[in-house]
């Protein structure tokens, strides 16, 4: 019995020590990567598990295309952010990793260690600290070598002018892709391409030649000092005002090229995902509106084309006017008696803009709005443009009186690009361009596109559009508007229009004001929208938006080196 129990007790021993030469021969052949017809050690397979970890937590992107003003000043760019992150079971002393941690990137060391070592003992394995962190505290954290602490790449796009031309630009996200403004439309072409083999990763270390292609450069047709006084002007316009939002738009309007846009309230491109998504879209091509006055600068420019009207005609305003059971009134509820076209103008009178409108008709006076483009896109390079609305008889939502109304810009709908574009038409002779905002791109492959004005069509005829300036002009004279600039002589219109509430009319209280634009006329060098939404300290036009745009107008002549016209017209006899 004994004898046999010895027996087996060496058998096992003997087995188990061959088990355990097996296994340690197998480790050491595996260590040294040896193989032999007994040990065969599948290296391809653990060399691309090995590579496939380590790609995965070191993916890169190539990098994105630049993007530049007109001048060459940059607008956006690519950077490198950080990850910083904990594995607590690999640090070797909680208290120290703790304490030095806590001096860069502010969080507390208890906190830290609460985290790092929760009382219920469920130690995490990896714990993400702080993402994005800036490029400083990741190479601080790197600095200290600490034992756990991981520092992980990753590259962001960075906008040096934080919300300078926000809407413009718009924003890319973490997993690079672009929204919004030109990073949302220009998005494929902004995108490096990856040209290695494997398409699918490249690590972060490997960024030598011939592994990637950068995206596309992009320069913008605007200017980053006209941009900026647009958004300073704006500001303190809404400031002097109280209202809630507003828009400045700036237009070359012999080229179609936008100089500048800018809206309030806007957001900061490298914080978008601290930022309200309400903010994102841009105003200036998104958000319609119902224009109200500015509007009567086409509706006359429409009259004088047909010869319904001459510059020097008349008409016996009577403070009313009855059409499809619609009483249309000024809106100072007055009478003006024998008024001409350029008082109608100035003086803003609705009975007189409707009297043109039913006197042109319905087909002449649609047809006249869509060669302004009115009711269709305008097409700019930018992404989320809004059509604006325009019902024509026939649609079952349009009324007999819509024909008055819409003529002062009561129940149709633009965006305040679509605006600046019809009344650019009038200062380019009656020719309608095409906004555009990107001047030129440039590829990787040393090609590039230079894009270039273009005629949409004729809106008006060269004669319509020069006495339309002059009345324009004599118009703000008269009335001694707030928006003259001393030294220029400027064509423009004030707006006031109600706020419609779907469903039960117009808000009693809230308007939008605005103000349009531009000169000199004699050689136009720019149109400016000025839009304010529900000034506070007035509810007109002339006395919120006319004031900006002589704060605006007058610095901007000096931005564009517009002489005066004395020395100007001087210099050119």
């Amino acid at each position: 019995m004994y004898e046999t129990l010895r027996r087996r007790l060496g058998c096992a021993s003997f087995a188990l020590a061959m088990v355990t030469s097996v296994i340690v021969c197998h480790l050491t052949f595996l260590f040294m990567g040896i193989d032999t017809p007994l040990f065969r050690v599948d290296r391809a397979y653990f060399t691309e598990q090995a590579r496939i970890q380590y790609q995965e937590r070191s993916t890169i992107r190539p990098p994105r295309g630049e993007i530049y003003d007109r001048n060459g000043v940059l607008l956006a760019t690519n950077s490198i952010q950080y990850e910083i992150g904990v594995s607590p079971n690999l640090v070797y002393d909680l208290d120290y990793t703790a304490e030095a941690l806590s001096e860069v990137i502010g969080i507390s060391r208890d906190e830290l260690l609460s985290e790092m070592n929760p009382p219920d003992g469920s130690t995490p394995l990896y714990l993400q600290l702080v993402s994005p962190a800036p490029a400083s505290m990741g190479q601080a954290i790197l600095a200290l070598d600490l034992d756990g602490v991981v520092v992980t790449p990753q590259p962001r796009r960075f906008y040096p002018h934080e919300d300078l031309a926000a809407h413009i630009l718009g924003f890319v996200s973490f997993e690079d892709v672009g929204y919004y403004g030109v990073e949302g439309y220009y998005d494929d072409d902004l995108r490096g391409q990856l040209t290695s083999d494997d398409q699918s990763r490249i690590p972060f270390e490997a960024r030598g030649a011939g592994e990637w292609e950068s995206g596309a450069t992009l320069f913008l047709t605007i200017s980053s000092e006209i941009q900026h006084l647009a958004e300073e002007s704006l500001r303190q316009a809404i400031a002097d005002t109280g209202a809630t939002r507003g828009t400045i738009l700036v237009m070359d309007p012999k080229t179609g090229e936008i100089l500048a846009m800018a809206n309030e309230p806007a957001f900061n491109p490298n914080r978008f995902y601290a930022q309200d998504e309400s903010l994102f879209g841009n105003p200036a091509i998104s958000n319609q509106y119902e224009p109200g006055s500015t509007f009567k600068i086409l509706t006359m420019a429409i009259a004088l084309e047909n010869g319904v009207v001459q510059p020097d005609s008349t008409y016996n305003d009577q403070g009313v006017l009855e059409v499809g059971g619609f009483s249309v009134r000024n809106w100072d509820r007055e009478a003006h008696g024998v008024t001409t076209m350029t008082d109608l103008l100035g003086q803003s009178l609705n009975v007189g803009a409707a009297t043109l409108s039913l006197g042109l008709g319905p087909n002449r006076f649609y047809d006249g709005l869509a060669a302004f483009g009115i009711g269709e896109r305008t097409g700019i390079n930018l992404q989320g443009e809004a059509r604006g609305e325009m019902r024509r008889p026939g649609n079952a939502n349009w009324f007999e009186s819509d024909l008055a109304t819409n003529s002062y810009g009561q129940g149709i709908a633009v965006t305040p690009l679509q605006l600046v574009a019809a009344v650019s038409a009038v200062a380019n002779a009656g020719r309608l361009m095409n906004p555009y905002i990107i001047a030129r791109e440039e590829r990787a492959d040393g090609t590039s596109t230079q894009f270039e004005p273009t005629v949409i069509g004729r809106a008006i005829s060269t004669e319509t559009a020069r006495d339309l300036s002059r009345m324009l002009a004599t118009a703000l004279e008269r009335e001694a508007s707030t928006a003259l600039v001393p030294g220029y002589t400027f064509a423009g219109k004030t707006g006031t229009a109600q706020i419609p509430i779907p469903g039960s009319g117009y808000d009693e209280e809230r308007t939008i004001t605005s103000f349009i634009g531009y000169g000199p006329i004699d050689d136009p060098q720019f149109v400016v929208l000025i839009k304010l939404d529900s000034p506070t300290s007035s509810i007109w036009g002339s006395q919120t938006a006319a004031p900006a745009f002589n704060y605006f107008a007058s610095r901007l002549v000096v931005l564009m080196e517009i002489p005066p016209d004395a020395v100007r017209l001087s210099i050119n006899q």
